[in-house]
């Protein structure tokens, strides 16, 4: 191995992965007056986070499996709209996390998910207005209503265990019928008969934009960002070594960041990580015609809208898939498609597709972690379809850690040793 480069004692922390989980990490060290190097192959914040719905919701921490779920696999993966499917390249893989992901419905471990991710998402409106402090860009972040859109009318209640949990924790949501919903969303085809409406929401116009202004703060506040892919690491001595192909770099303390690719990272270590590759679709019309004024959701469809700062944005659909696999024209056909029906006055004309890898946990719970028996180890990946709202306190929780400060929170919910 050749040109291996010693991290300056004064700047010991560095970060695996330049994610927007990356940066509130190196950004909650740097406020501690921590310095930090984040390490990564890409340009910072410009991966999964990227193309996300862009709802900051401090109530949107309801897990994936809930109780019913698996009835439902059937109609989402065969019915009309299709929003679940499963490559071929992932079906073994599946198969223990799918049994993981089982367990997780019942109703006893979905109430305790949920106080785990409300730990979360709960400060992630006050946390991003931190961070966006001074950047000249705080505006990026907006206030937002987050509306459901129910097709059948009967089904916009707040008798279910998802609003029944967040009625418990103090959401202010209410059911809307047609008249009101035309109203606040006119852009919405008139098929929508009745909405369950979250108050107290926040939405970010352009995710992608955010992650790479919060990327200049943490460089201002001394980051250095090295491009770089990330091999794999070793703990030698009292150092971790980080191999990067023609070149290393050598560290007392890391942080895997590295979303997905954070589980090919660790194979060699002794922790069971069932983290799978759970793809999501956007389509983007930069000249739309219409406009949101708020984050709705297609319950039917399952998917997010968004007007942003580029276009209209329509988010979702997962596909469970090798990461290097390629993107799935179906889902951009589907997704258009369902966009038309939801929005009819929508312009078609120029549309982009992107596709991301949500690095996803059976349970929808970041690993947060400090491994025994791997000093100077640290873990801050797996946010699911929340890494968004997620990474702003997740980055927090990571930093008291290294800083050998004492979290408010019970940190047993993200453990690296709880799928043993």
């Amino acid at each position: 191995m050749s040109n291996v480069q010693q991290i300056d004692p004064n700047t010991p922390v560095v970060i695996l992965g330049a994610g927007i989980v990356g940066i509130f990490t190196a950004l909650s060290l740097l406020h501690r007056g921590v310095t930090v190097k984040l390490i990564d192959k890409g340009e910072p914040g410009q991966a999964t986070s990227y193309g996300n719905a862009g709802v900051v919701s401090p109530w949107s921490f309801i897990p994936q499996a809930m109780p019913d779920i698996l009835k439902s696999v059937p109609k989402l993966m065969l019915g009309y709209r299709k929003p679940l499917s499963i490559h071929p390249g992932s079906f073994l893989n599946m198969i223990p996390w799918g049994l993981h992901f089982a367990r997780q419905s019942q109703e006893s471990r979905v109430r305790e998910a949920a106080d785990a991710m409300a730990e979360l998402c709960s400060p992630s409106i006050e946390l991003f207005k931190k961070h966006l402090s001074g950047t000249g860009e705080e505006k990026l972040l907006t206030e937002s209503l987050y509306i459901q859109a129910f097709r059948d009318g009967s089904k916009a209640t707040l008798n279910g265990l998802d609003h029944q949990i967040r009625l418990a924790k103090g959401a202010d949501m209410e059911v809307i019928g047609q008249d009101s919903l035309s109203q606040i969303e006119p852009a919405l085809g008139p098929e929508f008969r009745a909405a369950v409406v979250i108050k107290g929401t926040g939405r970010v116009l352009s995710p992608g934009r955010v992650a790479a202004v919060l990327a200049e703060k943490a460089r201002s506040l001394g980051a250095e960002f090295i491009r770089a892919e990330i091999k794999n690491i070793r703990r030698d001595g009292l150092n971790w070594t980080i191999d990067c192909g023609k070149q290393a770099f050598q560290a007392e303390r890391i942080v895997v960041c590295l979303g997905v690719w954070s589980s090919n990272l660790l194979a060699d270590f002794p922790i069971k990580i069932p983290l799978m590759s759970e793809r999501g679709y956007h389509v983007e019309y930069s000249a739309p015609g219409i406009e949101l004024n708020n984050s709705v959701m297609d319950v039917d469809a399952k998917f997010i809208a968004s007007s942003m700062e580029s276009g209209l944005r329509v988010a979702g659909h997962s596909e469970f898939a090798p990461p290097d696999a390629p993107p799935s024209k179906q889902h951009k056909m589907r997704l258009a498609r369902l966009a038309k029906a939801a929005f009819p006055g929508l312009n078609e004309e120029k549309v982009s597709f992107w596709m991301g890898r949500r690095p996803s946990f059976p349970d929808s719970l970041p690993m947060i972690d400090a491994p025994e028996n791997h000093p100077g180890l640290y873990f801050n990946f797996g946010h699911s379809h929340f890494g968004l709202m997620m990474s702003p306190a997740s980055g927090e929780l990571t930093a008291q850690l290294i800083c050998d400060h004492r979290p408010n929170v019970n940190l047993s919910a993200y453990s690296a040793q709880r799928f043993e």
